[in-house]
């Protein structure tokens, strides 16, 4: 019966032991590891956030650079290729 009572309370104390650790172990993780996981994946997208700011900024037109777009739409039929008609008067 002691030896029972006695196997009881190692397995007790063992089971306690593991809870803390753990407890602990979060604890520990969650102060020191998370912050510098934190750190970390900020820079990243700061340095993400910067190189497409860097790229817009390259892709705007300088001041006096023109540029020609063409927007031809092939579903209006309105516009041919045959040529613009314009009437005219003779002058004499």
């Amino acid at each position: 019966m002691t030896l029972f009572v006695l196997l009881n309370i190692v397995s007790f104390l063992r089971t306690l032991l593991i809870i803390m650790v753990i407890w602990y172990g979060f604890r520990l993780v969650s102060r020191y590891v998370l912050p510098l996981l934190m750190n970390k994946t900020m820079k990243n997208m700061q340095s993400r956030m910067e190189e497409q700011f860097r790229q817009q900024q390259r892709s705007q037109r300088s001041e006096g650079e023109v540029t020609l777009e063409n927007n031809r739409n092939k579903n209006n039929p309105a516009k041919t290729n045959e040529g613009e008609y314009v009437d005219f008067e003779e002058v004499e």
